[in-house]
């Protein structure tokens, strides 16, 4: 029997940054669902009384909940301009290798950037 031709496989593909942020937009995709579940438990408690409320507050104001908090919010924006940047492909804009690349990287900036202004937000107008 003839030995048949492998497909290429990831090994042999150096990442460039467009293909990991489409890795990482697929990853905060899933992640989005996770911090949704959360989010619906928090509203469920809110509605439920004091106690039910008072166990979700004391998770998310812990250091772990305040770090899902932050990973959620970052996996939400990050999500967000990820789908902005394949809206602006979706029009056939953008395309070349260097503007794509570009792009990449200012997705991955600019969710980080905006991440820490709604936090650094959120701690200011809470006191």
């Amino acid at each position: 029997m003839r030995e048949r031709p492998l497909s290429p496989h990831l090994s042999i593909y150096k990442p460039i940054p467009t293909m990991v942020m489409s890795i990482i937009h697929r990853l905060t995709g899933v992640a989005l669902y996770g911090g949704t579940v959360l989010l619906a438990w928090w509203l469920l408690a809110a509605a439920s009384g004091s106690a039910a409320f008072d166990t979700a507050s004391s998770f998310f104001g812990s250091w772990f909940g305040r770090i899902v908090l932050f990973g959620y919010t970052w996996a939400l924006l990050h999500h967000m301009i990820g789908g902005m940047r394949h809206l602006v492909w979706d029009t056939g804009r953008g395309l070349d290798k260097d503007t794509t690349t570009r792009m990449a990287w200012l997705t991955l900036a600019g969710s980080i950037v905006l991440t820490l202004l709604v936090w650094i937000a959120g701690y200011l107008v809470r006191g």
